[in-house]
């Protein structure tokens, strides 16, 4: 046995002790033939200084569900060895506020060697953050059936300076779920590795908060609820749901265009007509706003350089989604986006991303629907302490930065 194999079933053995790896028992992915991948980082030009040893790279057997880490060389580069099959690869890295991702989701690698290339993709932490989805709905005990209506976003002021958020934009990216057919995310032919548009294809509806630049302010550490369905106290008839009838709370709300009432009915008394989202444009037909319940890759963003109004008044910037007569798509810039968060299905083995690396290199997992389980991005306790309020951890790698929580943070 070579003292590279002895390496790797070194890796494999740390990896097994660690959350979210799979046990390899009866299934050892390296009985069989194995093929030497070599990984190589690659950054962008004015950074080609960050290129080092330690960079920790992920690679999850997408087939049979196994998770292992590695780290580059002082090359930037980390070579493995693999039984056939596809394989997503994930790269993260942060220095100060920069932070790189690399990301390839279907590598195919096959009955043979491969170098794979991956670009290290640069992006910085934004002011505001996601810091909650829960979509995935609860029971209506104490009677039976299952509720969807209470869905909800928290968004977090993580700088420390007050943010507004006036303007600022909401929407989802299509497909609607991760386990869905993607239209814009393609494989590069020689190797598997995703290849993202220059835009995320936000599907159904662009919204946007009101106000006249200073009327929404949100200081260091705070929230901003935005209720997506009903800002109604839902927990009242369903205690394992949420009152969303909170004085502050902003709503996803416009019976014009969306007047299926099971989804949005009127808000509670305490939300003011304000805090009520524009519809800057509807591209599609639904009756409700459909969010996903159960993985949705949910954006935030500021149009640059012109107004979102203007953006969309452009026809080359809302497109027909290929192969659906009914649904358009708005062309939303990557550059524009100031935070994404990419959801994975946990019932779904063919997940796939839609969010490319400069947004969110990984993703967080919701493993059930309709159990109140929410997803939360993880506080940095340090940072918090030091600078005396909640400060999230925000790598631009979901992955890393969320958690599945048992409740809802609102529950009560």
């Amino acid at each position: 046995m070579t003292r590279f194999t002895l390496h790797i079933i070194a890796i494999i053995s740390s990896c097994l002790a660690a959350a979210g790896c799979g046990s390899l028992d009866d299934k050892n992915p390296y009985a069989g033939s194995l093929n030497t991948l070599r990984i190589e980082t690659s950054y962008p030009e004015e950074f080609a200084g960050f290129l080092r040893e330690g960079i920790e790279i992920r690679i999850e057997d997408v087939d049979r569900g196994y998770t292992y880490r590695t780290a580059t060389d002082a090359s930037g580069a980390a070579t493995v060895r693999l039984t056939n099959g596809i394989y997503r690869i994930i790269a993260s890295d942060k220095v100060d506020t920069d932070a790189f991702h690399g990301s390839a989701d279907r590598v195919r690698l096959v009955d043979g060697d491969m170098t794979l290339t991956l670009g290290m993709i640069h992006s910085r932490s934004g002011a505001i953050v996601i810091k909650e989805i829960y979509c995935g709905g609860c029971m209506r005990a104490p009677i039976e059936g299952k509720y969807q209506y209470d869905k909800y976003v928290i968004l977090h002021n993580n700088s420390s300076e007050t943010e507004y958020l006036d303007g600022l934009c909401f929407g989802a990216s299509d497909p609607y779920n991760s386990q869905a057919n993607n239209v814009w995310v393609t494989p590069d032919p020689a190797t598997g590795a995703s290849l993202y548009p220059d835009f995320v294809p936000v599907i159904q509806a662009v919204w946007q908060f009101g106000g006249d630049g200073e009327s929404f302010p949100l200081a260091p550490g705070e929230d901003a609820v935005i209720c997506c369905c009903g800002a109604i106290d839902h927990a009242a008839q369903y205690p394992l749901s949420v009152d969303l009838n909170r004085e502050g709370y902003f709503v996803l709300y416009n019976n014009t265009y969306f007047p299926n009432t099971f989804y949005h009915p009127a808000p509670g008394d305490r939300i003011t007509p304000d805090r009520y989202l524009n519809v800057v444009i509807k591209t599609g037909i639904a009756n409700a706003y459909p969010l996903s319940i159960y993985s949705p890759a949910l954006v935030v963003f500021r149009a640059k350089g012109t107004t979102i109004q203007e953006f969309v008044a452009d026809p080359a910037n809302v497109i027909q989604k290929p192969g659906d007569k009914n649904d358009f798509i708005v062309k939303v810039p990557t550059e524009w986006i100031i935070d994404g968060a990419e959801v994975f299905y946990g019932g779904s083995s063919t997940n796939t991303k839609r969010l490319g690396p400069a947004i969110d290199a990984g993703y967080v997992t919701l493993s059930e629907i309709y159990l109140g389980r929410t997803l939360h991005r993880k506080v940095d306790e340090q940072a918090s302490a030091e600078a005396g309020y909640e400060i999230l951890v925000d790598t631009n790698n979901s992955s890393e930065d969320f958690y599945e929580r048992s409740e809802q943070s609102l529950h009560e």
